[in-house]
Formats: C-alpha cells, sequence, structure tokens
C-alpha cells in the first residue's frame, strides 16, 4: 500500500491498494490507521486532490466504504 502524507488538521495520511480497493485513513486526533473496502480510485485520487480532506472525508467517504 502506498502511503501519501497529507496536509491537513484531521488527517495525516491516507493510503491506497488498487488491487484490493483497501484505502486506510490516518487520523491525527487518534494516531489510529481505518481501513475503508471497495474504494474506486477516483474516489481515492479526488480525496489526495481535495482542497480540504475532512471534508471530503465526511461528504464522500464516511460511512460508504465499510469492511
Amino acid at each position: 500500500m502506498i502511503r501519501h502524507t497529507v496536509s491537513s488538521r484531521a488527517i495525516s495520511s491516507i493510503g491506497y491498494d488498487k488491487n484490493s480497493m483497501q484505502m486506510e485513513i490516518v487520523f491525527t486526533s487518534s494516531g489510529r490507521a481505518y481501513t475503508f473496502c471497495g474504494v474506486p480510485l477516483q474516489v481515492f485520487q479526488s480525496f489526495l486532490n481535495a482542497s480540504s480532506k475532512g471534508s471530503f472525508y465526511h461528504q464522500n467517504i464516511k460511512d460508504r466504504y465499510q469492511c
């Protein structure tokens, strides 16, 4: 899984494995990594490019890609 450190107050890094379509997000508040399943590559790429990672997470990822 390739991890990307991001500039965000809420999220410290995002990882993605295109073969399994799994994404891991590490939140700054807890330092814990959470796994999301069945995430399309386009969603991951949009997440990386979003100006606000926290807003993008809440609008497009939270409660949608649970394992």
